[in-house]
């Protein structure tokens, strides 16, 4: 069986699709992945021994989030960037699996090539539309510019055509549990983790070791975040009598003084990392909240947009965290967020959440793509040619 995985998005769309490609390896299954060039992702796929076939356009290149005025010339530009190479990819595939931007392109190349197709989500709220506006609205318009200028008929529900009637949900059930809308039968695997074995550095836990443990500070693939944000986070959590680990991300974040309570790191083990931490500041994202979820550390989180609101809702609900209101923190407000993550009793809650939160998402997904829905393997076919 062979297996094209395409993902077009931040790390958040990247490694979860790193740790399917390694359960599939594991099951039999030639697999290759289609995935932006940035060096973090193509690091992280060769560390985990996953073919790769690069876009042209790396992620980062995407200088900023569109407008809504420019959503549409966004999303030709992406189907621009990634049709040819996922379309050359998929040419002697068994079954399309893609995700984040790739869903503009994927489900179009599986049908000029006859082939079975799937759609991936880490997040219950993607189904519900986006600003209040339906995926008619919000895509219509060039995906079916490009089906057409491929000998495609237009599609008229394009949420359907997006995501299928049948996507998989690889978000943990305990996080984040389907309770959407009845037109779409949701196949919920669990999330898709990938174990993480390396050590962390040596000036790390040096830093870990100096003191009680310190609230982590991270932003992730956010590049919005300013300095302004990353002070007044800085100083709330001096307030609390906490010493900071600030990753700096793709916002290039930096020192705040020059004291020496306060440490900035590159990309490192998360998994290994949040469990020696007080709490975990962040923006929301599917597998930050996750992976905190599994350290059974107290949460905060500072959503940016998107589906970043959902996971802080729900960090908030569960009681493993607080959720703050709005992007941008200042010193009193991102202050009473941490009191509320910094007490006993959420720490208490957040570790008996932890024991909930099941680590096999990507092995049940493996399972489910080479066996098939109907419980039969998949026959492996010959090369097909496009015409």
């Amino acid at each position: 069986m062979r297996v094209l995985l395409s993902t077009y998005g931040s790390r958040g769309d990247v490694e979860p699709f790193v740790a399917l490609a390694v359960q599939l390896r594991a099951r039999g299954a030639e697999v290759r992945m289609c995935a932006p060039p940035d060096e973090e992702f193509t690091e992280l796929s060769s560390r985990a021994g996953v073919p790769r076939v690069p876009f042209d356009r790396p992620w980062r290149s995407w200088e900023r989030p569109p407008t809504a005025e420019e959503r549409h010339q966004r999303v030709a530009d992406f189907i621009a960037a990634q049709y040819g190479t996922v379309a050359a990819a998929a040419a002697d595939c068994d079954v399309v699996v893609a995700t984040a931007m790739s869903q503009f392109v994927g489900p179009s190349v599986a049908e000029e090539l006859g082939l079975p197709y799937r759609s991936a989500l880490f997040c219950p709220d993607v189904l519900d539309g986006l600003d209040g506006r339906g995926f008619d609205e919000l895509f219509g318009r060039p995906v079916n510019a490009h089906r057409a200028s491929i000998g495609l008929p237009p599609v008229g529900d394009v949420g359907e055509f997006l995501f299928t009637s049948r996507p998989l949900l690889a978000a943990d059930p305990a996080l984040a549990p389907w309770r959407g809308a009845e037109r779409f039968d949701v196949v919920q695997t669990g999330a898709w983790i990938l174990p993480d074995e390396r050590p962390l550095p040596a000036e790390l836990l040096t830093f870990l070791a100096a003191g009680e443990p310190p609230v982590y500070l991270g932003f992730g693939s956010m590049r919005t975040v300013g300095a302004d944000s990353a002070r007044a986070a800085v100083e709330a959590i001096r307030a609390q009598d906490r010493r900071v680990i600030m990753g700096r991300g793709w916002a290039g974040l930096a020192s705040i003084g020059d004291r020496d309570d306060c440490l900035v790191i590159g990309e490192v083990n998360q998994q290994e990392l949040f469990g020696r931490v007080a709490a975990v500041v962040h923006h929301g994202g599917a597998g930050t909240t996750t992976t905190a979820a599994r350290a059974g550390v107290p949460q905060v989180v500072v959503p940016q947009g998107g589906d970043q609101t959902y996971w802080a809702r729900r960090v908030a609900d569960l009681g493993i965290g607080a959720a703050h209101d709005g992007p941008t923190p200042t010193v009193p407000s991102l202050s009473v967020a941490l009191r509320t993550a910094l007490t006993q009793r959420t720490r208490a809650r957040a570790r008996a959440v932890a024991g909930d939160v099941g680590v096999d998402g990507a092995v049940t997904a493996a399972e489910l793509l080479v066996a098939g829905d109907d419980g039969v393997e998949r026959p492996v076919r010959g090369p097909r040619r496009r015409a």
